[in-house]
């Protein structure tokens, strides 16, 4: 494929080159073959998308339309998207090195979240304030914020574009959206779908590149007026910094340290084997991954013992691979992050109880594979139970009261989600009303579902996704007073009352 023939750019509604022909190989976390050819933007190409969604969003050729009309847009994209959902899952896998039926969900819930803004568009949005006087007509009325930057991860790219593109199209946004440069194949496929929907031009634009040249720009430029950022937390302390200097709006969802917490009478069999899920599930790569394990002292020992024997067990391998259970980390650069995770884990005292090291099995010497890890004897005070890892690398900490145990579960500066196994549900009601952290699962590990929101606290980040917040952060909120029968104020004395003709 030469450089000449990637249009991968979507900028004010035709397929580009990047202005200086750079391009950018897509490889396979499984084996370094290459997946595809994009091209890579530069800061020309960045400032031609914010002009073109700043254009369009003024010109109102698309907030004009009506919520129902911007909804059905919505569900034909979903339309789509179900109609290609193969296409988009093999694309997707290709692109992290995930298991093909792990990107088949993860479309699925792609469609889920298009569907559910189309339905939430067709509902009231605006709301009458009476305030007891007939006369004045008090209105809440909502409008799209204005021009949005969608700046996203690699670890589900298009699930987690979807969560800020549904809302933006349905409130009426324009904006341009930046995947991750390592996984861009699957946002490249739904901006074509988007064009295929009927979206005006310039209000849906797509930008490819790293984030130091491309990302930089749309978080500082004042033609923004909001930037959705899905990433790490470094990043996201930039991002807030070049946002206050146009007091741009922000939604940040900055990753998290979470905490599984396993009381003593849970159904152990069921509580262990979500432990496992949780943690090792996209070997790690998951922003709510179980990362931390908290386990009553009482059963510590039981409970380790079977987790790590079902590490041991866990089979790696590629998109196409049927026996597999988890892939391959995303990249060279994220697999030495995680040795030296490991390492430093070592180091300060946590023993090491399964894996620990890139894997030696020679069907996987050419891809980034790390083996399921598990650290026991860890303390709050280690920085691997306080540092996100990204990786398939489990803490274990003991606790013995309730107490501790909450104590421990908010020892951290983030609080993304955790999860509270426990026969007692008034017990685990407790707990999980006590945790500082915005998902709580009880009796469960990871599920969510598109009409209910997700984020953080504290360092986790700001705003939500999902549910009705997620819509209302692409929305600004006026208030319109009408007064239909207006008369002289009288506050101030009038020199003209009085004065005879």
């Amino acid at each position: 494929m030469s450089a000449q023939s990637v249009k991968s750019l979507f900028i004010d509604g035709e397929w580009r080159h990047a202005s200086d022909r750079s391009t950018r190989e897509i490889r396979s976390p499984h084996d370094g073959s290459l997946v595809t050819l994009v091209a890579e933007a530069g800061a020309n190409d960045v400032s031609e998308a914010i002009a073109a969604a700043r254009k369009s969003f003024d010109s109102a050729i698309f907030s004009s339309w009506s919520w129902a009309e911007r909804s059905a847009l919505v569900a034909r994209i979903a339309d789509l998207l179900e109609r290609d959902a193969e296409k988009i899952a093999s694309l997707e896998s290709g692109d992290t090195g995930k298991r093909l039926v792990e990107a088949r969900y993860d479309i699925a819930d792609v469609i889920s979240v298009f569907r559910y803004y189309a339905g939430l568009g067709l509902t009231e949005h605006d709301r009458v304030v009476h305030i007891g006087d007939d006369r004045i007509n008090s209105r809440i009325v909502t409008e799209p914020v204005g021009v949005c930057a969608l700046i996203g991860p690699w670890n589900y790219p298009l699930l987690q574009a979807s969560w800020k593109v549904a809302p933006a199209l349905t409130a009426g946004c324009s904006f341009i959206l930046k995947p991750s440069e390592l996984t861009p194949s699957s946002a490249i496929a739904l901006l074509k779908l988007i064009e295929e929907a009927g979206v005006p031009r310039g209000v849906a634009n797509l930008i490819l590149g790293a984030g130091a040249v491309v990302g930089a720009p749309l978080t500082s430029d004042q033609r923004i007026d909001l930037v959705s950022f899905t990433g790490g937390l470094a990043t996201g302390k930039a991002i807030m910094k070049a946002a206050s200097e146009t007091v741009k709006k922000i939604a940040l969802e900055l990753g998290g340290k979470n905490p599984n917490i396993i009381f003593a009478d849970a159904d152990l069999d069921v509580a262990i084997d979500h432990a496992v899920t949780a943690v090792f599930l996209h070997s790690g790569q998951v922003c709510s991954a179980g990362t931390r394990l908290l386990v009553e002292r009482s059963i510590h020992d039981l409970v380790v013992k079977k987790i790590v024997k079902r590490a041991k067990a866990i089979s790696m391998g590629g998109p196409a691979d049927l026996e597999a259970e988890t892939g391959p980390l995303i990249s060279r650069g994220h697999l030495e992050k995680v040795s030296k995770y490991v390492a430093n884990a070592l180091a300060e005292g946590a023993k090491l109880l399964t894996g620990g090291k890139r894997s030696t099995l020679p069907l996987l010497s050419k891809g980034w594979y790390f083996e399921p890890t598990v650290l026991d004897d860890c303390t709050s005070s280690m920085s691997c139970v306080q540092d996100e890892s990204f990786g398939p690398v489990l803490t274990v900490e003991v606790f013995d009261t309730e107490s501790e145990a909450i104590s421990l579960g908010n020892d951290t500066i983030y609080g993304l989600a955790g999860a509270v196994w426990s026969g007692d549900p008034e017990k685990a009601n407790r707990v999980a009303r006590a945790l500082r952290h915005g998902t709580i699962w009880v009796n469960d590990f990871g599920p969510y579902k598109a009409q209910a929101e997700w984020g953080g606290f504290k360092a986790s980040g700001i705003g939500r996704e999902l549910g009705p917040s997620g819509l209302h952060e692409y929305l600004e909120i006026k208030h319109i007073w009408t007064n239909t029968s207006p008369a002289r104020s009288g506050w101030f004395a009038d020199a003209e009352q009085g004065e005879t003709e």
